[in-house]
């Protein structure tokens, strides 16, 4: 249950709101079965799979949300339905319009999506109600805002906001490779991308080199100086946790360090404790992290919901 990703919004601090309400309200929007002649459903499941839709431990709530699709690719559609317009035709004695195909599309995929196979995949979201943090592990923004627009579906109100910081991450990355330097508690780790602003948004990747060597600096720099900006860059965070800052803020690639995961394993007996320690672990190490990743980033800029 370790994130891997993490798509960064605020709440307002503290983000007053009784769990139990909480748990009450996401009540609207449970998780069922996708039906036969629907091509997705979605809704809430419990993150522990203990029946409650809200994990909390230490004021730390965990919700997700599971998507179910039925896979029905668009090239059998085609298929299906080219094959009946050839009937129709012969029939008919002409080819069917744009009218008549789109009513024979549409009979052909409500036909056949009772038997497409179905894929379920499941979403989880961090909350922190004290300090205002509402983080999603997921690896796009859109994948987060699924979450977002369901939560606001089950809410009478949500008032979130994007995360803004006083430096964007592109000119911090870029100050940072340029003087071969992370800020104080993070170190600078071997992967890098970077792109051009024109038209042609030519890139430049470097995969597990060692950015500051002598050869691969000097190479970065005049990247830099033509005009190039950084849009990846890994770094590590007080040797506990490494992680790649994207340009738009998104964390991603976050892995936590051997020691930590032992720390969790050693204070858990059962399965049950260790889902405890682990995501008190995790929780707890954010709560130190992000407000880091913040600060090198120049502070936050407080907007209003």
């Amino acid at each position: 249950m370790w994130f891997k990703n993490l798509q960064l919004y605020r709440l307002p601090t503290p983000w007053n709101i009784d769990l139990a309400k909480f748990e009450e309200l996401l009540g609207r929007g449970p998780f069922v079965k996708c039906p036969s002649n629907q091509p997705m459903s979605r809704g809430w499941v419990s993150p522990r799979r203990d029946g409650t839709l809200v994990f909390s431990l230490g004021r730390q709530w965990m919700i997700a949300l599971s998507i179910e699709q039925r896979l029905l690719p668009s090239s059998v559609v085609n298929e299906e339905v080219k094959e009946r317009a050839d009937a129709m035709e012969a029939q008919q004695g002409y080819a069917p319009g744009r009218k008549q195909l789109k009513e024979l599309r549409e009979r052909v995929t409500e036909e056949l999506m009772p038997r497409a196979f179905t894929r379920r995949r499941t979403t989880y979201a961090w909350i922190d109600p004290t300090n205002g943090w509402f983080c999603v592990d997921a690896s796009s923004p859109a994948k987060a805002e699924e979450v977002i627009e369901h939560l606001r579906h089950c809410l009478d109100e949500l008032p979130l906001s994007m995360v803004h910081t006083q430096i964007s991450p592109q000119t911090a990355m870029a100050d940072w490779l340029a003087g071969g330097e992370a800020p104080a508690g993070f170190t600078i780790d071997r992967d890098c991308e970077l792109k051009a602003a024109g038209e042609e948004k030519s890139a430049v990747r470097y995969v597990k080199h060692p950015l500051d060597g002598e050869e691969i600096s000097g190479e970065i720099k005049a990247h830099l100086a033509s005009g190039k900006l950084p849009t990846k860059l890994a770094l590590t965070w007080d040797d506990r946790i490494s992680f790649v800052l994207g340009e738009k803020l998104e964390i991603k690639r976050l892995a936590f360090l051997d020691l930590l995961k032992e720390e969790a394993e050693k204070s858990a007996e059962r399965a049950d404790e260790q889902f405890d320690a682990d995501f008190a672990l995790m929780t707890g190490e954010f709560a130190r992290f992000l407000p880091q990743v913040i600060e090198a980033l120049g502070g936050e800029v407080v907007e209003t919901p």
